[in-house]
C-alpha cells in the first residue's frame, strides 16, 4: 500500500432509520437465485399488457420528454406534446418508468436489453447513456414535464410525481444517475425519482444490496418484465451519500476518473461552508460523491491495472466471469500479494477501505456479521446503508485479502464513523493509489507537504427502489 501518513476520524450517531430496509444478510445468494428463477415461470408471470398500463406514460407525454431530450430543449418538447391533441385520451400511467442502459456495461448485454425493452415499454422510455446522459434527462425532460404540469397539465404532474428511473448498468453507472438526481435537490425541484437497477456490470454490490441480484440473469428476455413490474411496485429505501474532498499542495490528478471533478475557485468557498473546512487557495482541490465504498492502496492498485488492462485490450473483459478471471489474474502479479506486512514494520494493512454499503467485492461481505457482545465492546453498531456512518477497514497482505474475500476470516476492524479526514505523505513514494465505487486513479504525494483526503455525509438521501418481491 502506498503509505497514508496520518489518519483521524470523527466517529457519530447516524440518524433516521429508512421505513423498510431490504435484507442484507441473504444478498450474495441473490444473484444466483435471481438467475435461476428468471429461467422459469417468474419472469412470466408478468402480463404484458398489465406491465404497459402500469409503467408506459400516454403517447403525447413519453413523445415530449423524448423530444426534450433529444433536443436538449424543454420548449421543443412542450412544442411536441401541444402538437398531439389528438392522442390524450390514454389515461396516466401507475409509476411510470424511464430505462437508461449502458451499452458498454459489463459483458455488453445492452444492445439486446435496448431491442427488449423498446418491445415492452416503446422506445420513447429507453435512453442509451452512450448518446444521452442523465444530466440531459434532469435539464430537459423533467423540465419539460414540469412545464406541462404548470401549464395545467395533470397527466404530466402525475407523470412527474409518480416517476421512477432503472439503470441498466454496473455500481459506477448507477452512481452517475444517483448523482444527477441529487442536482434536484439543490435547486429544489423535488419529488427526486426512486432508482431501480438491471445489473450489467462486473460486481453490482448497489444492485445486490437493493435486492436487484448480482448478475445479468440467464433467462433476461422474460426476467426484464419482472425487473420493470418490480421497479413500479417495490417500496423506496433510503441510501447515504458520501461527498470527497481531496486537497493537494501542487500538481494535478492525471486520467481523472468520471467520480471526481476539479474544484473551480469560485466553489471553493461553496465547498468549504459544506464540510466546515477551509480550503487553500493555493491548493488544487478535487470532489466527488461515493455510494458504495473508498479505498487507498492494494485493492486500488489492482484496479487501476485490471481498468488499464481492459481499455488496452478490451476483447478480453467480455463478460462478468471474464472480468474477475483478469482481475484475479492481475492481482497475482503485484508484489504485495505474498508479502507481508511484517517486511515493511511502519505498515500495519496494505489497503484501507471505507465502507457505506454492505457488499463489497462482488457480494463479499468483509464487515461480517458481527456479534451484539462484540459490538458493545468495540463501541459499533449494526451497520446499515443509511446510518449516517462509514465502516473502516483494513486488508494485510494478499492472502488476508484473499481469505476475507472467501469470508472465511473477516477484515481487521478500525472504525464506525461519521466523517472521516486522511493525510497522506509520500515519503519513498510519489503516489498513492485510490478508488472510489470502482474507479481507481493514481494520487500524487509530495514528500514533505500533506495531501488531505475529507469525507462527509451529503445533507440528503439518495432514493432506491427494494427489489427484494
Amino acid at each position: 500500500m502506498e503509505r497514508a501518513g496520518e489518519v483521524s476520524a470523527a466517529a457519530g450517531n447516524g440518524n433516521g432509520n429508512s421505513a423498510r430496509r431490504p435484507s442484507t444478510a441473504s444478498s450474495a445468494r441473490v444473484s444466483i437465485w435471481e438467475s435461476v428463477r428468471a429461467c422459469g415461470v417468474w419472469g412470466k408471470e408478468v402480463d404484458k399488457s398489465e406491465l404497459r398500463r402500469q409503467v408506459v406514460m400516454p403517447l403525447y407525454l413519453r413523445r415530449a420528454v423524448a423530444t426534450a431530450v433529444t433536443a436538449k430543449d424543454e420548449a421543443a418538447g412542450v412544442a411536441a406534446a401541444s402538437s398531439a391533441e389528438g392522442e390524450k385520451e390514454e389515461g396516466p400511467a401507475v409509476a411510470p418508468v424511464v430505462v437508461f442502459v449502458n451499452s458498454r456495461s459489463g459483458g455488453r448485454h445492452g444492445p439486446e436489453l435496448k431491442v427488449r425493452l423498446h418491445e415492452l415499454i416503446t422506445e420513447d422510455q429507453v435512453f442509451d447513456l452512450y448518446t444521452v446522459k442523465p444530466s440531459d434527462f434532469i435539464l430537459y425532460g423533467l423540465s419539460c414535464l414540469e412545464r406541462l404540469a404548470d401549464q395545467g397539465d395533470n397527466c404530466a404532474k402525475a407523470a412527474r410525481e409518480k416517476m421512477r428511473i432503472v439503470v441498466a448498468g454496473g455500481d459506477g453507472t448507477v452512481g452517475w444517475m444517483l448523482g444527477s438526481l441529487s442536482d434536484l435537490y439543490k435547486v429544489k425541484r423535488e419529488p427526486v425519482p426512486p432508482t431501480g437497477i438491471i445489473p450489467l456490470g462486473t460486481g453490482n454490490d448497489l444492485a445486490r444490496s437493493f435486492g436487484w441480484g448480482g448478475s445479468f440473469p440467464f433467462g433476461w428476455r422474460s426476467a426484464v418484465k419482472r425487473y420493470l413490474s418490480k421497479a413500479a411496485t417495490g417500496p423506496i429505501c433510503r441510501l447515504d451519500s458520501w461527498q470527497t474532498v481531496i486537497q493537494m499542495p501542487e500538481g494535478e490528478i492525471k486520467e481523472l476518473p468520471y467520480s471526481l471533478k476539479k474544484v473551480e475557485p469560485a466553489d471553493r468557498l461553496e465547498i468549504s461552508q459544506e464540510n466546515g473546512t477551509e480550503l487553500s487557495e493555493k491548493a488544487s482541490c478535487y470532489k466527488g460523491v461515493f455510494y458504495n465504498y473508498l479505498s487507498i492502496g492494494m485493492d486500488a492498485q489492482v484496479a487501476y491495472g485490471f481498468h488499464h488492462l481492459r481499455d488496452e485490450k478490451p476483447y478480453l473483459a467480455q463478460g462478468p466471469i471474464a472480468n474477475k478471471l483478469i482481475y484475479a489474474g492481475y492481482s497475482c502479479t503485484q508484489g504485495w500479494f505474498c508479502t507481508p506486512c511484517t517486511a515493511s514494520p511502519q505498515l500495519s494493512v496494505r489497503s484501507l477501505v471505507v465502507l457505506n454499503l454492505y457488499n463489497y467485492g462482488s457480494g463479499r461481505h468483509p464487515w461480517g456479521d458481527l456479534k451484539p457482545e462484540y459490538l458493545e465492546k468495540r463501541g459499533f453498531v449494526e451497520a446499515h446503508s443509511d446510518d449516517g456512518l462509514l465502516e473502516i477497514f483494513g486488508l494485510k497482505e494478499g492472502w488476508h485479502a484473499s481469505f476475507v474475500m472467501a469470508e472465511l476470516i473477516k477484515a481487521k476492524h478500525i472504525a464506525q464513523a461519521a466523517a472521516i479526514k486522511f493525510e497522506m505523505r509520500g515519503g519513498q513514494w510519489n503516489r498513492a493509489y485510490v478508488q472510489m465505487d470502482g474507479e481507481p486513479w493514481k494520487q500524487p504525494l509530495i514528500q514533505d507537504q500533506s495531501t488531505i483526503l475529507e469525507i462527509n455525509k451529503v445533507p440528503y438521501h439518495s432514493l432506491m427502489i427494494n427489489g427484494e418481491q
